[in-house]
């Protein structure tokens, strides 16, 4: 009995059209298979892609200032993938960014946040009332086992740029998250400090400048700024008025349009800080940083000023005046913030906050973990004389320009992001 299958051409025919109609079908399968693990990731990344809505409208008249604040809206932030949580970074009900510890360790602050910064007052800066700002605070220290910082036991004030404390500017949602991150971003870096919450009766310069002014004569040595807008000739009467304050460490945030000079963080007697995505490593140092920028019109802002004179301390040879920015801390919103804020339609609770409105009250409360500047100086130059205690940000860029060092980060100082961020306290004292 033959038990092989006869090998003839008509038989050989009836196999090959078998054979081809079998692989048909399972390359169709694969396809669609294919097709349907291709759509599932993409939704998953449509999904866990953050989403941001700017916190306040950009700047409408001359000398008006916008604050640096981006609300995340959507998505799954860097902390929330770090930690496999699932929901989306809008959940209002719980933490969806980086917080104290978080902050702390990726900066080599842990040691110093603990022991350091008692009678030691960080002022922050912004424009209009936050109604629930100190109970906003409670709420933010509170969940992350911080000390109490009230007006009660004497951590915390608020004050117009006057000084009042009751006659106080109008409210404004937008602002009011603005106030929030800021003051949660100073307790996270430096929880034993005192704050000072100045406000402005508007987003002019002139009111801003007022209230800085107003928080130095409280006795501030670390004054946080995080607005800005565009580069006007007025700029250096608004320095000699404002920002020049020998002894006290002035930050201001560089901006979160990408590659273009903001003022006040073209001033020559400010910090101006950049902005980074910060994400974990496998890295001794655990973290890892690169040039914030998300789009042609998202990221960190840097450039070369128009008008302010270049400080002496500052020997980059591409720009003739004042190069945007010092230093530099996170950012990107992706890899953004906890908030905490319950003020206005935007504050519904918890929320996860980026831009350079992030990065500059981060390092105002580095310099206040530091120690109080040295009498007559300006402590803009200390990170140019300590450059070796930095994480030196290497990678990526904010826009395109002429001179690549403006826009592109590069080993040693760059636009973007400065000399780098910092890694504990020694680029900071002076």
């Amino acid at each position: 009995m033959r038990t092989t299958s006869p090998d003839t051409p008509s038989t050989r025919r009836r196999w090959l059209r078998t054979g081809s109609a079998v692989a048909a079908t399972a390359a169709l399968l694969l396809t669609g298979l294919a097709t349907a693990a291709t759509a599932q990731a993409q939704a998953q990344e449509n999904s866990s892609k953050v989403t941001w809505t700017r916190s306040c409208a950009l700047p409408r008249h001359k000398n008006e200032m916008a604050c640096n604040a981006l609300r995340v809206t959507g998505g799954r932030t860097a902390f929330q993938q770090q930690h496999g949580i699932s929901p989306q970074a809008a959940d209002a009900t719980a933490p969806s960014g980086y917080g104290p510890s978080d902050l702390q360790d990726a900066y080599g602050l842990t040691s110093a946040a603990a022991s350091n910064g008692t009678g030691r007052t960080i002022a922050i800066v912004d424009a209009y009332d936050d109604p629930n700002a100190e109970s906003d605070l409670a709420a933010y220290r509170s969940h992350y086992g911080l000390p109490a910082c009230t007006t009660a036991n004497g951590c915390f004030k608020k004050v117009s740029q006057t000084g009042s404390t009751t006659s106080l500017p109008t409210a404004d949602s937008g602002w009011a998250g603005e106030i929030s991150l800021d003051l949660d971003m100073a307790s996270a870096v430096c929880p034993n400090c005192h704050i000072a919450l100045v406000e402005a009766k508007s987003a002019s310069m002139a009111n801003l400048g007022t209230a800085v002014n107003e928080a130095v004569g409280l006795g501030a040595k670390y004054v946080s700024n995080s607005y800005g807008g565009g580069e006007s000739s007025s700029d250096a009467t608004y320095d000699s008025s404002y920002f020049d304050h020998p002894g006290v460490a002035i930050t201001v945030s560089a901006g979160d349009a990408g590659y273009g000079a903001e003022y006040p963080a073209a001033s020559k007697y400010v910090t101006a800080v950049g902005g980074t995505r910060l994400a974990t490593s496998s890295s001794s140092r655990g973290w890892t940083e690169s040039v914030w920028r998300t789009s042609s019109t998202e990221g960190t802002g840097s450039g070369c000023s128009a008008y302010d004179t270049k400080p002496a301390w500052q020997t980059d040879t591409g720009c003739a005046k004042r190069t945007i920015a010092d230093v530099s801390a996170v950012a990107d919103p992706a890899t953004g913030v906890s908030v905490y804020d319950t003020y206005g339609a935007d504050g519904q609770g918890w929320a996860t906050y980026g831009g350079t409105s992030a990065s500059a009250p981060i390092i105002a409360s580095v310099y206040a973990l530091a120690g109080t500047p040295s009498g007559g100086s300006y402590p803009a130059r200390f990170p140019y004389a300590n450059t070796a205690a930095l994480n030196d940000v290497t990678s990526g860029s904010n826009g395109s320009c002429t001179t690549s060092y403006f826009c592109t980060a590069r080993t040693g100082y760059d636009g973007p992001t400065g000399w780098g961020t910092p890694e504990g306290l020694g680029a900071f004292t002076g």
